[in-house]
């Protein structure tokens, strides 16, 4: 832990830097990206296949599925995804299909049960994927039921979150280490031991293109003029530091009263999150988590159905559960005005940003070198559709 404060109080020191000299993290230069990445559906499709079902996403919080038993059924990208617990304890990922008719087994949602009857003929199946039960099986015929179990994904499970892959591991779908998928990250997780915290609600909300809701999680250049009553009486505008691990990013966004720290020891500075500056961390391709002073707000972005289109699921979560009802209320006020903010400010922007890119008025964005973030984020995609392999991988340069 010492030598991750060490890392924080490096970062918060350029972060008074930037407050004390009106600047900001940049790139080395401008960078354009063609409308057309936001926009045409062949793109579209290929983000799909080559990130968003080759990739680690994290699907849900270990707090969502604490004890044996336990799943959570859910759509992803129009694809039925049942993750449960095991005896084991062990966290596993199916495709939520029986091999039967092709019938959901599990309705969305979570629950506990070792097993799952499917809702049509009811075939049985252990929680671990294993056909256990055909109906009537004497008068069904002969099959060969070590054919039939449910489709597994590959799954794993570290520091509170749990990764899947989206495409099955009789098709080629890698198996996950989720520590390495994390990299420099995986010890900022760790350390929020978020597998101990209280798993409140989530709610959903529609956006734009999944790429335009990306971005604007990715820098700081637009609070004062889009949460001018919100964000930016917190944070100063156009203020962040950015380090970059592998393909995901730590954003150190400075508070107003950040010039706090220069009346502490310096050893101090790096356990001064929420009291000076504040940390966005985002996994690649499409989670973001913030941790507020009270409460974290985890971010998880689908695209779709639709190139125009995204589904954010917003999870709230919190150090200890209230023991009453008033105070479970005021979590609920809580969470509400921070998914009010984003989805008000930031995806209501968003949404007529899709609609300034599909009006014809441009032919490419341009990111400043004061978004660093999004030029990293850009960079990262082009890497990932690149099947020539002649894309070098991205390196984050402050």
């Amino acid at each position: 832990m010492t030598e991750l404060y060490d890392k924080y109080a490096r970062a918060a020191e350029r972060m008074l830097h930037f407050v004390e000299t009106r600047t900001t993290d940049m790139a080395s230069g401008t960078m354009r990206v063609p409308v057309a990445d936001y926009l045409s559906e062949e793109r579209f499709e290929a983000e799909i296949a080559r990130i968003f079902k080759r990739l680690p996403l994290m699907l849900a919080l270990t707090i969502e599925l604490p004890q044996v038993n336990d799943y959570k059924a859910m759509e992803v990208m129009g694809l039925p995804v049942l993750i449960t617990r095991g005896k084991d304890g062990k966290a596993r990922a199916f495709l939520n299909v029986c091999k039967h008719r092709a019938m959901h087994l599990a309705r969305e949602g979570k629950g506990n049960c070792k097993a799952f009857a499917c809702q049509y003929h009811g075939w049985t199946y252990s929680n671990e994927g294993k056909l256990i039960g055909i109906a009537e099986a004497s008068t069904f015929g002969e099959v060969d039921r070590s054919t039939l179990n449910m489709t597994e994904l590959p799954c794993d499970e570290a520091a509170g979150l749990i990764f899947v892959i989206l495409t099955p591991k009789s098709e080629g779908g890698l198996p996950i280490s989720a520590i390495e998928w994390m990299g420099g990250m995986y010890e900022d997780f760790a350390a929020l031991k978020l597998e101990s915290w209280y798993f409140h609600k989530a709610r959903t909300m529609k956006g734009a293109n999944w790429k335009v809701a990306y971005d604007g999680y990715l820098e700081g250049y637009h609070f004062q003029a889009a949460h001018t009553n919100t964000v930016a009486t917190r944070s100063p505008s156009n203020r962040a530091h950015y380090e970059g691990f592998g393909p995901h990013i730590r954003l150190g966004f400075p508070q107003n009263s950040i010039t706090r720290l220069a009346d502490l020891p310096r050893e101090e500075w790096g356990r001064q999150e929420n009291n000076g500056y504040d940390f966005t961390r985002m996994l690649f391709p499409n989670m973001s988590f913030f941790l507020a002073p009270e409460m974290g707000q985890l971010a998880q972005l689908f695209p779709g159905p639709k190139a125009n289109q995204n589904t954010t699921v917003m999870n709230y979560i919190f150090p200890v559960k209230p023991e009453t009802e008033e105070g479970l209320a005021a979590l609920d006020q809580m969470c509400d005005f921070f998914f009010d903010v984003v989805e008000e400010e930031d995806y209501f922007l968003g949404l007529k940003v899709q609609n300034g890119l599909e009006s014809g008025a441009m032919t490419h964005q341009t990111f400043g070198r004061n978004e660093p973030g999004n030029q990293f984020f850009h960079k990262w995609i082009a890497y990932y559709l690149d099947e020539s392999g002649s894309t070098p991988m991205p390196v984050m340069k402050a």
